[in-house]
């Protein structure tokens, strides 16, 4: 297989050097681009990384020598992996788009636009017919994926092999979110320490409106939306990477604790896809009362797998059980990466 070319925006940032750490040695992918703002530009991206890198031991080497860029669509790549922020990126991916790039995105800005694929591949992998709603619409010749919010992925890889074989009417969730979800240098240390922080900007809308779209049956007309109700609670808790999440469910039909863990155990949608990160399982099920935990498990299946444990019935809707993901490989640059590894599997990335 000819590798894609790759550029990676925002990739001084900490999902963006995530997303360089995964493309080092992939087999689809080639990194030919680095782009970040104007204050690197024109530095060797190892140069600019001198002080910041944190994924590892140093920048790998087919990264180091490349030369930081604008975030302009002049890049020599097919595709380009958004880790911007959100708070520029929305203008910068349409002019990438328009230009003719595809763009896989981890920003917030698109998610919710009506033709614009919100994917988790192991859940709907379907959405991307949008994508020609999306041309039609917007003139474009490339066009724009996005992942969903981090916390948004974990609980809807959980539930989804349960709104699949049982329904589901009501879900509860309350998580417990890590301090690298905030990005560099993210949340003050003498907030952090020995404290839990009860708000995250915009993070409860997200998980109550996300995933929806991504639980949706798509059409030409759109998405239409299931009719769960969602209500979440999102706290910032001292834990460098890995979000926790106590989910409560309400389902349409009734299900035995074994039937539950064996929908979990069973839930291998790509299974045979052949999607480089795609892990398998997707759903790790635990059976011990102390599992999951950050420590032991948010680097199950190379951060790409949700661990869930504890399930057992709840007094005021059907079940609870904890549910546990690696927020910035999963929940961020691991999840830009599959949608980009889904799309050239689909032939989307072909001339």
């Amino acid at each position: 297989m000819e590798k894609t070319k790759i550029g990676v925006l925002g990739a001084t940032g900490m999902v963006g050097q995530a997303i360089v750490q995964l493309l080092s040695g992939h087999p689809w992918f080639e990194l030919s681009e680095v782009a970040a703002s104007e204050r690197s530009a024109g530095q060797r991206y190892g140069e600019a990384m001198a002080s910041r890198w944190s994924m590892g031991p140093e920048v790998p080497d087919a990264a180091a020598g490349l030369t930081v860029k604008e975030c302009t669509p002049d890049l020599d790549c097919d595709l380009v992996l958004s880790a911007l922020d959100s708070s520029v990126a929305g203008g910068i991916e349409e002019r990438f788009a328009k230009a003719g790039y595809a763009v896989s995105s981890n920003a917030r800005n698109h998610r919710m636009e009506p033709d614009v694929p919100l994917l988790i591949p192991e859940i709907n992998s379907e959405h991307l017919q949008l994508i020609g709603a999306q041309r039609k619409r917007t003139g474009w010749k490339g066009f724009i994926v996005t992942d969903p919010n981090c916390s948004t992925i974990a609980m809807c890889l959980a539930l989804a092999p349960l709104a699949e074989r049982f329904g589901i009417e009501k879900v509860m969730v309350t998580t417990m979110q890590a301090l690298s979800g905030a990005g560099y240098p993210g949340v003050a240390s003498t907030d952090a320490l020995d404290n839990v922080i009860p708000f995250i900007s915009g993070e409860e809308e997200k998980m109550q409106s996300e995933p929806l779209k991504i639980l949706g049956k798509v059409s030409p007309a759109g998405v239409k939306e299931p009719r769960i109700e969602i209500s979440a609670q999102c706290n910032r808790v001292p834990v460098r990477n890995g979000h926790t999440e106590c989910i409560s469910v309400k389902l349409s039909k009734a299900a035995s604790e074994k039937e539950v863990i064996k929908a979990f155990r069973e839930f291998r949608p790509l299974k045979g896809n052949g999607l480089p990160s795609a892990p398998d399982p997707p759903l790790v099920y635990l059976d011990s009362d102390l599992r999951p935990q950050p420590r032991l498990d948010a680097w199950s299946y190379r951060g790409m797998a949700v661990s869930i444990g504890r399930l057992r019935r709840c007094s005021v809707l059907d079940y609870k059980f904890v549910a546990l993901s690696n927020n910035l490989i999963r929940g961020a640059a691991g999840a830009a990466l599959l949608n980009a590894e889904l799309l050239k599997s689909r032939g989307y990335l072909d001339h």
